[in-house]
């Protein structure tokens, strides 16, 4: 697996852990971290990972013509 693919990889699993604790963490009470906004924090941190994995991909792909 090259290095744009585990990067894309890396970002959909960071977004889904985070809308995991989104969904299903909000009643849970921690002295630190409200667990629901850390998973907005790590759904908005995946989808810019994911982000910047995609266009790896796309520029890999354009510069191999």
């Amino acid at each position: 697996m090259n290095r744009a693919f585990g990067t894309l990889l890396t970002g959909t699993a960071v977004s889904a852990a985070g809308l995991g604790l989104w969904l299903f963490a909000g009643g849970v009470d921690l002295p630190l971290v409200a667990p629901a906004k850390a998973g907005v924090v790590m759904m908005c941190a995946g989808g810019a990972e994911a982000l910047l994995g995609l266009y790896r991909i796309a520029r890999a792909t354009a510069g191999s013509r």
